[in-house]
């Protein structure tokens, strides 16, 4: 999804987009408020998250503006201002969500991720393709170019996480939240062992390598 990022606090600002890149959005980010509202009337955002006090132009203007010309875009406001008379006003301005600072990450991304869902069309996803190489969700089988491919649980996990971010480099962090559910860095060789693997299963004897390792970041799958 591509989100646009309206905060004026240069800190929270590369906090907040370089969580949201971590959780796999593209993140557009802008610091005041007059850059934000032309980019939020004139770019194709899925999402904004917005802080309430801006310069140049204030956070419930944007809202408001946005609003006023049937812009439906979800937006979450963010702001230091938590009294209930001042989440009222940010609601009532149009806003589909209001967060208190200070603010975990964590709940950020609850957020973020429930208004999404509410505005993406959902239906019966059965299979994942990413080149030649395809999943189907229901029977758990794995080809590609219709070669057989035979994955152990965790490898099944892994890849589908891969396939469902295809072309986004995906760092140890996220894989060992999302695939393996640690919350920590164990500090093994378990992520390093399990690709090794799965690359061996779905890109030997292939002329396209699939797994890319990206030096530094993490890995990436994709067709080119």
């Amino acid at each position: 999804m591509k989100l646009l990022v309206i905060e004026d606090d240069d800190e929270t600002g590369e906090f907040i987009k370089n969580g949201l890149v971590q959780a796999g959005h593209k993140v557009d980010l802008t610091d005041n408020g007059q850059d934000g509202l032309y980019l939020a009337t004139t770019g194709n955002f899925d999402l904004i998250v917005i802080d309430r006090m801006l310069p140049l132009v204030d956070g419930l203007t944007i809202v408001r503006t946005l609003r006023a010309s049937d812009n439906r875009i979800p937006i979450v406001v963010l702001s230091a201002l938590g009294e209930i008379d001042h989440r009222v006003a940010g609601l009532n301005a149009g806003a589909d969500d209001y967060l208190v600072k200070p603010f975990a990450f964590s709940e950020l991304e609850a957020r973020v991720g429930a208004l999404l869902r509410r505005v993406t069309p959902e239906g019966p996803e059965t299979s994942l393709c990413v080149g030649d190489l395809e999943m189907n969700l229901i029977t758990r089988e794995v080809g590609r170019n219709g070669k057989s491919i035979d994955l152990q649980p965790r490898e099944f996990r892994l890849l589908e996480y891969l396939m469902r971010h295809a072309g986004q480099v995906l760092t140890r962090t996220m894989l060992l939240e999302h695939v393996w559910d640690y919350h920590f860095d164990p500090q093994t060789n378990v992520i390093d062992v399990h690709v090794s693997r799965l690359r061996s299963k779905i890109d030997k004897g292939f002329e396209v390598q699939l797994l890319h390792t990206v030096r530094g970041a993490g890995y990436k799958l994709a067709s080119l």
